[in-house]
């Protein structure tokens, strides 16, 4: 029994985790899209921190990470040129 606290624990650890990632990402994608440069650069480093230390615990792949990453600063350098 021991065995599936430790596999909930993780999973309500997990799930918190991935929560603040969607959560980041969508806010930092929001902010893209309406263009305010000051507060998208401030979200922006705030969700390459967040999908950095979701990566380092394991919660996502260290593969996943860099693939948000890599599609959100796309995201950001497209609108930035027009």
């Amino acid at each position: 029994m021991a065995k599936f606290g430790n596999v909930e624990r993780r999973r309500v650890r997990n799930k918190s985790v991935r929560s603040a990632v969607k959560t980041s990402l969508t806010k930092a994608e929001r902010l893209i899209s309406k263009k305010e440069a000051e507060a998208t650069s401030a979200e922006i480093v705030q969700v390459l921190s967040v999908l950095d230390r979701a990566a380092k615990k394991g919660v996502i792949h260290p593969n996943q990470a860099a693939r948000r990453k890599s599609r959100l600063m796309k995201k950001l350098n497209r609108a930035e040129e027009s």
